[in-house]
C-alpha cells in the first residue's frame, strides 16, 4: 500500500499562501530533505488552488539545472482533486473522477511508491479525516508574514495527529511530522 504524505510550508503565524518567505531557509540541509521526499514519492496529489499555482510556476523553470526541482515538478504523474477543473493541461496530469475518497483509496492500493501532497487545504483535511494520509509534515519557519491563515476555512471538526518525528535545521526551520493519533 502507497503512502500519502502531505508536506507543508508554514509561518509562525499560521500561513501557507505563497511560500515565496521560504527561500531564504531554503539552504543545504532544507534542500537535501526535500529532496528526498521527492525521491521516495512517484506521484503528487493537489488540490485545484495548489494546482493552478504549481501549474503557473513550474513549467517556467529550467529542468536542466537540477537545483530548481523543476525536472521532477513537470514530469512526475499529478492528480488533481477538483469539482470545478474537468481537464488538467500540465504535463502528466489528470483530475480525479467521481468521489475523492474513493479515487484517493484506489491511487493509494496501486503500484507505487509514496504520494506526495503539498499545502494543507480542505482536500488534506478531507483525508486525514478519512484516513487517508499517513503523515502530515509541517515546515515551521521562524517568521512572521502577517495575513489570512491557513489557505482555505476547515470544517470545524477536530483532528488529533501524534508526533512522529522532528527536525530542526541549523536556519531555524523545524519540520514536525505527525502521523493520525489513535482512537
Amino acid at each position: 500500500m502507497r503512502r500519502i504524505i502531505n508536506s507543508t510550508y508554514i509561518t509562525l503565524d499560521g500561513v501557507i499562501e505563497n511560500p515565496m518567505w521560504t527561500m531564504p531557509y531554503f539552504d543545504d540541509e532544507a534542500s537535501a530533505f526535500a529532496g528526498s521526499q521527492t525521491d521516495a514519492a512517484d506521484a503528487l496529489l493537489l488540490g485545484r488552488h495548489t494546482y493552478e499555482g504549481f501549474a503557473a510556476s513550474w513549467p517556467t523553470r529550467d529542468e536542466n539545472d537540477p537545483t530548481t526541482g523543476a525536472a521532477y515538478f513537470n514530469n512526475v504523474k499529478k492528480y488533481v482533486a477538483s469539482t470545478t477543473l474537468t481537464t488538467a493541461e500540465w504535463r502528466n496530469s489528470e483530475v480525479l473522477q467521481g468521489d475523492v475518497i474513493e479515487a484517493v483509496t484506489a491511487l493509494k492500493a496501486a503500484e507505487g511508491r509514496d504520494i506526495l501532497m503539498y499545502g494543507y487545504g480542505v482536500l488534506t483535511d478531507t483525508l486525514v479525516k478519512a484516513g487517508l494520509v499517513d503523515e502530515v509534515r509541517f515546515w515551521i519557519h521562524p517568521v512572521l508574514v502577517g495575513g489570512p491563515s491557513v489557505s482555505a476555512p476547515l470544517p470545524n471538526t477536530p483532528t488529533t495527529l501524534a508526533l512522529a518525528d522532528t527536525k530542526v535545521f541549523k536556519n531555524g526551520v523545524i519540520v514536525a511530522t505527525y502521523t493520525p493519533a489513535a482512537g
